[in-house]
């Protein structure tokens, strides 16, 4: 699969007729990511030239007819890539089942997108969405170390012992975090910087919850890079090239 940008600034996605993975496949239409595009399969909710599909090793031409839920998807021929800088109350998600906002309620494309991943619905700050399912499968890729920086709110002062702790990782849901980078504000020690590599659910309100510290507010400053500078709360923009092929590097699809 080759990637080219066009005249108009946007990037088109051209297939070709060899064997590609059908979760890989319905990542590249734009329908989800390719995590759920497995949950999907799983399901039974996929099927290839009308047969249902459980297998997720599953490969496909790029001609064959593929069905979600009954509906045919098709290799999506525009990525877009847009920063969000999320506010409070919103779900990043792109429906819910509860009636609550979404994110897309306030971003606003003509293509299909998703979120990179989570941020939980107080939690503020740089989410990334776009339609391109491979990158954003590296992007949450552990192995890949995608730095994601928050600022955190405790309730109270942050120990220098506790600090030493999570630095050094902690054992959280049966699994030790990975090492990590701090910072305390020494103007307010309730305030703190915290860099993960890691991406797993909830994961900072866990680390300083083990601990006896509750999270009064977390906002997320960076991730892979990318900064919400400049972008009002719940204001979003295009990404630039510079910042895409940067994306691209760390992930190794350049």
């Amino acid at each position: 699969m080759q990637t080219k940008r066009n005249t108009s600034g946007k990037f088109n996605v051209r297939a070709e007729n060899t064997l590609i993975r059908l979760n890989k496949f319905l990542a590249d239409s734009g329908l989800t990511s390719r995590r759920k595009a497995d949950e999907l399969i799983k399901q039974g909710s996929v099927s290839v030239n009308n047969k249902i599909v459980t297998d997720l090793g599953t490969k496909i031409q790029s001609n064959d007819r593929v069905k979600v839920n009954g509906n045919p998807v098709k290799i999506n021929q525009k990525l877009v890539y847009i920063l969000l800088n999320k506010p409070k109350d919103y779900i990043s998600t792109t429906s819910d089942e509860k009636g609550r906002k979404t994110i897309l309620d306030i971003v606003k494309s003509s293509k299909r997108i998703f979120p990179v991943g989570r941020l939980d619905r107080n939690t503020t700050g740089v989410l990334l969405l776009t339609n391109d399912g491979e990158l954003a499968h590296k992007l949450t890729h552990p192995s890949f170390e995608i730095e994601r920086v928050y600022n955190v709110t405790l309730d109270k002062n942050l120990l220098p012992p506790d600090a030493k702790k999570i630095v050094s990782g902690i054992e959280i849901d049966n699994e030790m975090t990975s090492p990590c980078e701090l910072f305390i504000n020494p103007q307010n020690k309730s305030n703190v910087i915290i860099t993960l590599t890691e991406g797993k659910n909830h994961e900072v309100k866990k680390i300083f919850e083990k601990l006896g510290y509750a999270v009064k507010k977390l906002d997320r400053k960076y991730f892979a890079g990318l900064s919400a500078s400049g972008l009002g709360r719940g204001k979003y923009r295009h990404l630039k090239l510079p910042e895409l092929l940067k994306l691209k590097k760390l992930t190794g699809l350049l």
